[in-house]
């Protein structure tokens, strides 16, 4: 049971200055809208196109709705709280969002990893490829990375709600995320921090070992191609998703990885940015957009709408 004597927290935001309120107002709404939009546009372009319906494409869909999920679980408070007097937000509003924010950061490392075996299994062995990832296998990968993601969640949330909060209540940060958290119970949280590290090592560094491993191999394999265009368009794929990767994986783990008092709120909401506004705008456009069946798609989805 919960004793809190905190209703509700006020949130700081990225900035006290109001000079930058209107200009980071204007960049945010922005980079909502355009992964919003852009991610929901890979949702429609996929179900709408019985020819997307592949294994490839299923695990972009379920990232482009991980990215909805992320954005929307952060921003929209976000944007309201800088026009807004009242920067606060109530104490069950904050356990949604640590809740919701939570889920799709687990869902999305471990999408990360299941997107890179399906591409291991399209390039190391493509005459198998329709075999291993048959439609069975696909609603087991899906299956594991929602439960994954719903239990780190249902884990971190549990230990926060068992915390006291008893002031101050405010949280120098633009969301409810676990460390500012910690740093304001009136009760011991060495159990959170140890369960958030283990976390960290298992999820963010073992996902991320797992898909530089399975990206190796398909390097390995591109090697062999005996084209140079195949060469290049294989090499340019394999690096632009490991930028994105390793952009999302980097500032995870810096964030997770230390103990409460250790913590820079100042630097570190600059690098939460990363992870949670920045990578899930860039998804649309490096896993999606320079795809030239999902253009396809597109296409038939805005030739479908003008008519």
């Amino acid at each position: 049971m919960n004793y809190s004597t905190v209703t509700e927290f006020m949130i700081l935001g990225l900035t006290r200055k109001p000079e930058l309120q209107k200009i980071l107002f204007i960049i945010f709404l922005f980079i909502y809208l355009v992964a919003f939009l852009g991610n929901m546009l890979i949702i429609i372009a996929i179900i709408y196109n019985t020819t997307l319906h592949t294994p490839m494409y299923l695990l972009l869909l379920a990232l482009a709705f991980v990215d909805i999920i992320c954005t929307t679980s952060i921003i929209p408070k976000m944007l309201g709280n800088m026009v807004m007097s009242d920067k606060t937000i109530s104490y069950d509003g904050c356990m949604s969002q640590l809740f919701f924010f939570t889920w799709s950061l687990g869902a999305e490392m471990v999408l990360f990893t299941t997107m890179a075996y399906d591409r291991y299994v399209a390039i190391c062995f493509p005459l198998r490829y329709s075999t291993i990832m048959n439609p069975y296998m696909c609603v087991a990968l899906l299956s594991i990375v929602m439960s994954i993601a719903v239990t780190n969640s249902w884990v971190h949330t549990g230990l926060i709600l068992r915390l006291t909060f008893c002031g101050p209540n405010t949280i120098d940060h633009f969301f409810c995320e676990i460390p500012p958290l910690l740093a304001l119970s009136c009760s011991p949280v060495r159990i959170n921090e140890v369960m958030v590290y283990v976390a960290d090592i298992t999820l963010a560094v073992g996902d991320f070992t797992l898909t530089c491993i399975s990206y190796g191999f398909i390097i390995a394999a591109i090697l062999r191609i005996r084209s140079t265009e195949g060469k290049k368009k294989a090499f340019s794929t394999c690096s632009s998703h490991l930028i994105v990767v390793s952009l999302y994986y980097s500032p995870v783990i810096y964030t997770y990885i230390r103990p409460a008092s250790t913590y820079t709120f100042e630097r570190d909401k600059i690098v939460a940015a990363l992870y949670t506004l920045v990578t899930p705008t860039l998804n649309p456009i490096v896993y999606s957009f320079r795809n030239k069946d999902m253009q396809a798609g597109i296409k038939k989805v805005f030739a479908f709408l003008k008519h």
